[in-house]
């Protein structure tokens, strides 16, 4: 069985205030629209470029990112879970719960299953639901590759090499699967995920408040900071993750679904995002999206997640040191489709109004490939590069 073949992406962006897209590639083009394009990867690299140096850089990593590594789809999960044609006990759960198989919506079905058992007991309504968590578990675990991690490896080599005097890189994810941190062990870096740093390792809060130095054997030096090193923030749990009787969680390999600390595909997903570690995660996630002089990208994700939309939505209207950058294969598309996301318009409007809001038209791979590695540039590339910033034309 051949992989499918990737869609392919034209890359443009659109600037704040912009009126149209900015084409990156000029396939077939006369020189005048090669030269466009040209200026257009130039501008977008110097952005990026000084957004890697403000002070806080934060990810909010979606979906799209574990795709490039081979990850389920939503449409991999329905299939998994209720079949390509539904299973028979699909089809009595459905009966009971009074939802129509059609619309082929992984998220609302269990919705459906999860606030039907919130009410009553059934044995077949049960058994559906706790497969189903199975199959999810399987697939955000089995899938993972490390040949197919060069992506994830040249995002996170980039955007960790910030200067000492930065804050540390953070990467918020609703990926449950373990692609970022095995990209990181791949590099020699570090992600500090909340956890103790020995085995067995237990989920305690206070060490997302520690960091690694580098410490000489003599002398009076105190140490350098690590490079590498970033925080990791998974918002809605991990694959490697168990809850323990007592309300414990540590790393387990192998974690039943009614161990898994994760919040399953469901729109209960905002009450459940209150719950130790989860709870954390997203205290974490407010407070990146309000802190000054702030570039986020969102990479992957499509904000049908209202409880992570929301927030950083009225970040944007009221945090006038706030960069984001969206980066979609299909943003163009997104911004205006009459029945898609309101987010996706709301941001692409307030973008529109001169709002510091980006959008990239690329995919994960793309983009990672886009991002300007800051070690290569000498100090003079450096003063360059600033002297450009300062008398470049309007």
């Amino acid at each position: 069985m051949t992989a499918p073949e990737k869609r392919k992406v034209t890359s443009a962006f659109r600037a704040p205030g912009a009126d149209d897209w900015r084409e990156l590639v000029a396939e077939n083009a006369n020189d005048k629209e090669h030269e466009k394009a040209l200026k257009a990867k130039d501008e977008l690299k110097n952005m990026l470029l000084a957004s890697l140096q403000m002070q806080h850089l934060v990810v909010l990593a979606g979906s799209g990112c574990s795709l490039s590594a081979g990850g389920p789809s939503m449409q991999d999960l329905w299939n998994g879970a209720v079949g390509g044609e539904p299973t028979v006990d699909a089809i009595a759960t459905a009966r009971k719960v009074n939802h129509d198989l059609k619309d082929r919506n992984v998220e609302a079905f269990l919705s459906r299953v999860e606030a039907f058992l919130q009410v009553g007991s059934d044995k077949t309504v049960s058994k559906f639901l706790n497969s189903s968590k199975r199959v999810i578990l399987d697939k955000c675990t089995t899938f993972l590759d490390p040949g197919n991690l060069g992506d994830h490896k040249t995002f996170l080599h980039r955007l960790s090499r910030r200067r000492v005097r930065d804050q540390r890189l953070q990467v918020f994810t609703t990926n449950y699967d373990l692609c970022f941190e095995r990209a990181a062990a791949d590099l020699g870096g570090v992600a500090l995920d909340g956890f103790s740093f020995t085995a067995p390792r237990r989920y305690d809060p206070r060490f997302f408040g520690y960091d690694i130095i580098r410490r000489p054997r003599s002398g009076d030096d105190l140490g350098h900071y690590l490079e590498g090193v970033f925080l990791l923030y998974k918002l809605h749990g991990s694959v490697n993750w168990a809850r323990g009787e007592e309300g414990t969680i540590y790393e387990n390999d192998e974690p039943t679904p009614a161990d898994a600390c994760l919040i399953y595909p469901a729109r209960g997903k905002y009450q459940q995002s209150f719950v130790q570690p989860h709870l954390e995660s997203m205290a974490q996630y407010l407070a990146a999206v309000r802190e000054p002089n702030t570039c986020l990208l969102v990479v992957g994700f499509g904000f049908n997640d209202d409880h992570l939309a929301e927030p950083l939505l009225a970040a944007v209207q009221s945090n006038p040191h706030l960069r984001l950058i969206i980066v979609d294969p299909g943003a163009d598309e997104k911004v205006i489709d009459a029945n898609g996301n309101r987010f996706w318009k709301q941001f692409f409007e307030l973008g529109g109004r001169g709002e510091d809001v980006w959008f990239i038209k690329a995919s994960f791979g793309d983009f990672a490939q886009m991002v300007p590695d800051l070690k290569s540039l000498t100090p003079a590339d450096s003063l360059m590069q600033a002297i450009k910033g300062v008398t470049r034309e309007p």
